[in-house]
This record gives structure tokens, C-alpha cells and sequence, in this order.
């Protein structure tokens, strides 16, 4: 980023300020990253008037923090890379975690003096939603490098701060687990730092692969000393290392936010099939399971009838919370935890207790096909919604015409399934609009909301006036 007369950037970027915080029209608008921001920013709730980023970290608490994190052997790393440079300029290096909070600092002595005073310092959280448009938030919401000059940012206080900051991800789980920064005065960190930063970012991610790849190995050697039938060798974190020569589980197995080292543990892998998930020495080994060997669940969710399931080839009664349960599994097939099945079926005002005195009455019924931590199917499942995602995303009108029956659960009001419900309907009518032939748009027009969709039925109107779909639809239309 470079800007020949940051004089007039700044005259412009303080009426931008002013108006995006009183809510106004913005004369003129900063560059697109830091717009998107600030709205973000704005839509958080940050107050723009805050002093100082809030401490989320004692130093009990910090010291466990820094001891766990991924990046603390590549500490010395970034120093080297950084620290001297940021003390030679007058800055600050910065290293956070995933979220943005402070784990390490080096720099310039009054330079950190100077940051202590905005919570610039370990401990204290610098993600968008606590204070706003800043290098490393905003590098973090965006996962990209980014450098944040003076008054782009929203805190007042930062407006004579400018920052160059870059995420860092984890080759090994491909998530984000820190950020690297260098803050300092607005008009004295000029912004090619940012390309440093960025590099030295890149240069902590390629010793992160090198680590991954030496784990691997290891772990292969183990893996090639079984001699028989050994599975699918995964990672940790679930990436497929060796045993999959078709490559038909793709790069990685989604094993949830934390895998439990449970012996014999099943998931359904993405295809549908069931599979036994085995710890074996710092990863697992996934052993598919023999299709016949396992009850089927089938679940009939769609349209206005009640909500009805089948297992193990026995009809089961289904009360619509039940129902809603199942329906949030099949569409989690990798696991949601109490907490989160709660979020999804009551908002925030759910209880987590309430939730498991439902899985505990839900298993009376299907026994084991309910495993926990997390809550998930483990046994194969048919669903007429999934299968309804299937044929959209294959783009096929004639098989979506024929599979959509009505709205998912009709009288669900969870967050989530109304989410679904609303997502499905959505999709379904704008493929049969672009692609269905008359036929299915008549199919669809047999639903609940398709019955008084104008669109839908203009279209069925406009057939031969001999057609009796057509005078049908006149009729509705009238």
C-alpha cells in the first residue's frame, strides 16, 4: 500500500471516520478492506471511544497459554526475523493466538512503554469484535497480510498507531493459529513492513510443514510395519497419509474440533458409509465397516406430514423435537457438542441439560446409533433432505422436482432447521425457475409455498391455454 500524500489520506479518512461512526453518508470511503471492517466493527458493537484493548489473560493463565501454543518453538524464529528490526525502528513485534490475543512482545523499550498504554502488551485481546479495525484483527477476520495506517483505524486512541500484520496458518490442520505484527507511530512504520511481516509469517508456516512432515514419516514407518489390513493411516488432525491410494477420502477426514482417542469409535465418512476410527500412535487408523453389518436410519422429513423414522427396519415414533435433533445430526454428521445442539435448537437461550435429557430419551429408542462426544449418528443414514441436497448439487430439475415434497419440518422453529428450511427452499425454486420444465415447476407448484408462488405460477399460465395446468394457475393467479 503506498500513499504519495498521507496528508490528504488522513483529511479523508477523518471525515470517513466521523461519518461511519455518527452512522452518516461517508463522503468518501476508505479502501475496501478497511470499509468492510469498520462495518464489521460497527455491526460488533465497538464503542470507537475505548482506551485500551481488554486483558483477557492473567499471568497464570498467559504462562499455560504460551507453554500450549503451536508456535512457541518458533518464537526464536520470529524474533530474529523481526525483533531486531522492530527495535532498530522504534516498533513492536507482536504474536498472537488464533483469536487475537497477545502471547509474546518484543521491541523498542518506549515504544512498549507507549503501547502499554492501549493494552498493546501480552495478555490482551486485539480480535476485531473486542477493538476493531487493527492490523492484527483485521488480518485475522480477512486472513490475509494486511498494514492499517493511523486513522483507518476505528479506536480513536490508534489514530497516531499504524500497524503491518499477517496471519499465520497450520499446514497440518489448515486452520489459522496465530498472527505476526509490527505496530508503531503512523508515520514512522512505513508500510512495505507489511511485505516483512508477511514473509516472516511464510517462513514460520514453511517450518510448520517441515515439522508436519517429519511426524508423517515417522508415523508411516510405523503404519508400514503392520502387515495386514491396516486401514487408512490419518494424522492427528485427520489429513489421510497413507492407505487411500484412490484417494476417495479426498486430502482429509473430518474428525471434529477436539477427536477423542476412543478405541472402535464410528463416524460416517463423507460418502455415507460407516467407519471405525482407531487411535494409533500420534494419529489413527479408519477401518471402513461393512455396509450389511449396519442399521440404517431413514428419515422422512419434508412436506406436511408428520415426521417419521425408520431403524433397523422398525417404524419409530418421533416427537418434532426428536425429530429436529436427528435432523441437526444428519446435517452435522461429524458431531455437535450439547452446548452447540442447544444453540441450534433454542438460540442462546438454551440449557445444555435440556439437551441431554433428550439424547438420553432419544436413545431409548435407536439405542447406539447415538454415540456422544460429540453427539453423532453412527450408523448409515437416509433422508429425503439429504438426498434433496444431493440433487441440487448435481443441478438436476427432473429428480429435485420429484424429491421435493414441502418445506423441512414445517413446524420447526430451531434457528437452525428454520436456517436449513429457508436455504433448501430457496434453491430448490431458483434451480426449477432456471432449468425446470413445465412438469416440475407443476410439482413444485403442489407445495406449500409453492402453491402461491406468482413467479411459478406466471410461468404454468403462459402454457397453451389447453393445457389444464395452465388454466390452473390462471385460476390461482386470479
Amino acid at each position: 500500500m503506498s500513499y504519495p500524500h498521507l496528508d490528504a489520506y488522513s483529511r479523508l479518512l477523518r471525515g470517513a471516520h466521523e461519518a461511519a461512526v455518527v452512522g452518516g453518508n461517508w463522503p468518501e470511503q476508505p479502501r475496501r478492506l478497511i470499509t468492510a471492517s469498520w462495518r464489521r466493527s460497527l455491526e460488533a458493537g465497538i464503542d470507537p471511544e475505548i482506551k485500551s484493548a481488554p486483558l483477557v489473560y492473567d499471568r497464570s493463565h498467559l504462562k499455560d497459554a504460551r507453554a500450549a501454543h503451536p508456535l512457541r518453538p518458533l518464537l526464536p524464529l520470529l524474533s530474529q526475523t523481526l525483533s531486531s528490526v522492530a527495535k532498530e525502528t522504534g516498533n513492536v513485534m507482536i504474536v498472537t493466538d488464533c483469536d487475537g490475543r497477545v502471547l509474546w512482545r518484543e521491541g523498542c523499550h518506549a515504544s512498549m512503554s507507549r503501547a502499554d498504554q492501549i493494552g498493546l502488551a501480552d495478555g490482551h485481546n486485539w480480535s476485531e469484535h473486542s477493538v476493531g479495525t487493527n492490523g492484527i484483527g483485521t488480518a485475522l477476520a480477512a486472513n490475509r497480510p494486511v498494514h492499517v495506517y493511523s486513522e483507518e483505524h476505528l479506536m480513536r486512541v490508534l489514530h497516531v498507531w499504524s500497524c503491518s500484520a499477517a496471519p499465520i496458518t497450520d499446514p497440518d490442520s489448515g486452520r489459522i493459529i496465530g498472527c505476526v505484527d509490527v505496530s508503531g507511530r503512523a508515520r514512522t512504520l512505513h508500510p512495505a513492513t507489511v511485505a516483512l511481516v508477511a514473509a516472516a509469517a511464510k517462513l514460520a508456516e514453511t517450518q510448520l510443514a517441515l515439522r508436519m512432515h517429519e511426524r508423517d514419516e515417522r508415523l508411516r514407518r510405523r503404519y508400514d510395519s503392520l502387515r495386514s489390513g491396516p486401514g487408512v493411516l490419518l494424522s492427528a488432525t485427520g489429513r489421510v497419509i497413507s492407505g487411500d491410494p484412490a484417494g476417495d477420502l479426498g486430502n482429509r477426514v473430518h474428525l471434529g474440533e477436539q477427536p477423542q482417542r476412543v478405541p472402535g469409535r464410528r463416524m460416517i465418512l463423507r460418502d455415507g458409509t460407516v467407519a471405525r476410527l482407531e487411535p494409533f500412535s500420534d494419529g489413527f487408523l479408519l477401518h471402513h465397516v461393512s455396509s450389511t453389518a449396519t442399521p440404517i436410519l431413514t428419515l422422512s422429513f419434508l412436506g406436511l406430514g408428520p415426521p417419521s423414522a425408520t431403524f433397523d427396519g422398525h417404524d419409530r415414533s418421533l416427537s418434532l423435537r426428536h425429530a429436529e435433533i436427528l435432523a441437526l445430526l444428519a446435517l452435522h454428521p461429524y458431531g455437535l457438542t450439547a452446548e452447540q445442539l442447544s444453540c441450534h435448537l433454542y438460540g442462546d437461550d438454551g440449557n445444555p441439560v435440556t439437551i441431554r435429557a433428550e439424547i438420553h430419551r432419544l436413545r431409548s429408542q435407536l439405542g447406539d446409533a447415538i454415540a456422544a462426544k460429540p453427539y453423532r449418528l453412527v450408523c448409515s443414514v437416509e433422508a429425503d433432505f439429504l438426498d434433496l441436497r444431493r440433487h441440487l448439487a448435481a443441478g438436476d430439475p427432473r429428480s429435485l422436482a420429484r424429491a421435493y415434497t414441502g418445506p423441512l419440518l414445517v413446524r420447526s422453529e430451531s434457528p437452525e432447521i428454520r436456517r436449513e428450511r429457508d436455504e433448501l427452499e430457496a434453491q430448490v425454486r431458483a434451480c426449477l425457475l432456471r432449468h425446470g420444465a413445465p412438469e416440475d415447476l407443476w410439482a413444485y407448484a403442489q407445495t406449500l409455498n409453492g402453491r402461491d408462488d406468482y413467479e411459478v405460477l406466471e410461468r404454468l399460465a403462459a402454457l397453451a391455454p389447453a393445457d389444464p395446468r395452465s388454466a390452473a394457475a390462471r385460476s390461482r393467479l386470479t
